[in-house]
């Protein structure tokens, strides 16, 4: 019984767009004050909001989330 109710909350959890900005807004703020970037970066991408979201999109970022 526990593992079906654990493999259908992994299955079926998905992120808010409020749960998503405030990820992106952390490791943002994170690579700001110097935190090594995970993905290989174009040079002209300076942005940290837009470092951020290239990691979540590729999903690589190190922020673990807990239920």
């Amino acid at each position: 019984m526990f593992f079906y109710y654990l493999l259908t909350t992994m299955i079926s959890m998905t992120l808010t767009k409020f749960e998503k900005a405030r990820i992106i807004g952390a490791r943002s703020l994170q690579i700001s004050m110097g935190a090594p970037v995970i993905i290989d970066v174009p040079k002209e991408i300076i942005d940290p909001v837009d470092i951020a979201i290239m990691e979540y999109e590729n999903n690589v970022i190190p922020i673990t989330i807990r239920l």
